[in-house]
């Protein structure tokens, strides 16, 4: 069996996780080297792993022991990696976002249809959860008719003192983006924002927290996503489908039921690592079976523009609460 040879670009909380993924888990996949700015975050994997640390992106991309790349670095570096990975001829798994603005992600989709073969892969996991493949299949069937509203929920029990405003959007609503595009097939037109009064466990000058995000799409589907990033009680996703002949539900993890105290109480997660682990798992397994076979069968460059085009206009509303227009334009053959 080949086994898939892989540079990690960036080895912090996410890049960590991902190496010890592939290490432990993945038969047919092997880290090779990492390349981290942070000379501690490359040791502390090369020292666990027995991987070389590179410190050139640019070299080790092209390596000849390199078969593939895992981007997992600083979110405004992402596009300058991915460019080298399709410029070198190498796949490419690229963490969300694809890259910070809408323009370096529609110069990766144009450098990925230049050369000719799909070589990159967005890590919207979601797409990988047990439930929400449950919910995609649901839907697929029609068998309850076309959906009508989609209501949506992401909240934290608190976040770091640098997340802001626009991240809401970036970092958190980002991932409901791309998960209802796939999920009901349809293009958005337009978005809007609605900030009420901020809780107390934030500051209000730098995180209006919470949000209301609210998406409209070509065929007339409403979707609200409520981003509550302080919400104290722990890491908490929802998402619920309003069809012409009924109402589906993402099923909340399992947990046992504890009868103590004379309280009836059910655990809830705690962390966006905890509830996606799973998820995680069989997106790279899928990445790596599929890059063997010289596929790509996940979220595409062109989601990764999707979901970009669609933050801006987010973000633009968080400022002014209007309606903003959405236009991605026709999905190219290359991407169908």
């Amino acid at each position: 069996m080949k086994t898939l040879r892989i540079v990690v670009i960036g080895a912090g909380a996410i890049g960590r996780e991902h190496i010890e993924r592939i290490q432990a888990k993945m038969a047919n996949a092997a880290v090779v080297a990492v390349c981290d700015i942070n000379a501690d975050n490359a040791q502390l994997m090369a020292d666990k792993w027995g991987v070389r640390i590179e410190p050139d992106m640019h070299a080790v991309i092209a390596a000849p022991d390199v078969d593939a790349v895992v981007v997992a670095c600083y979110d405004p570096a992402h596009a300058e990696a991915v460019l080298h990975c399709i410029a070198a001829g190498k796949p490419v798994f690229c963490e969300k976002p694809m890259a910070t603005t809408q323009e370096d992600c529609r110069a990766i989709v144009d450098a990925e249809m230049a050369f000719g073969r799909k070589l990159v892969q967005v890590g919207f996991q979601r797409r990988y959860d047990k439930g929400y493949l449950q919910l995609k299949e649901i839907l697929s069937s029609r068998e309850f008719g076309a959906p009508l509203l989609v209501h949506c929920a992401h909240r934290n029990a608190s976040v770091a003192d640098n997340y802001d405003t626009s991240y809401a959007v970036y970092s958190t609503a980002i991932h409901e983006i791309d998960a209802i595009h796939w999920l009901i097939d349809d293009e958005y037109v337009s978005a809007q924002v609605i900030i009420p009064g901020s809780t107390r466990h934030t500051r209000p000058d730098f995180l209006k927290d919470p949000q209301l995000m609210i998406l409209r799409t070509a065929k007339g589907v409403v979707i609200d996503i409520e981003v509550f990033v302080n919400c104290r009680y722990g890491y908490d996703i929802q998402c619920e489908i309003c069809c012409e002949d009924a109402i589906i539900k993402l099923p909340e993890p399992s947990f046992p039921a504890v009868r103590k105290d004379a309280m009836l109480t059910v655990a809830l997660e705690t962390d966006w690592k905890q509830r996606f682990i799973e998820a995680y798992d069989v997106e790279f397994e899928d990445w790596v079976s599929s890059t063997l076979r010289g596929e790509v069968n996940g979220p595409t460059a062109w989601d990764g523009y999707v979901a970009a085009v669609t933050a801006d206009a987010l973000v633009r509303s968080q400022t002014t609460g209007e309606v903003v227009d959405i236009a991605t334009g026709k999905t190219p053959e290359f991407y169908a």
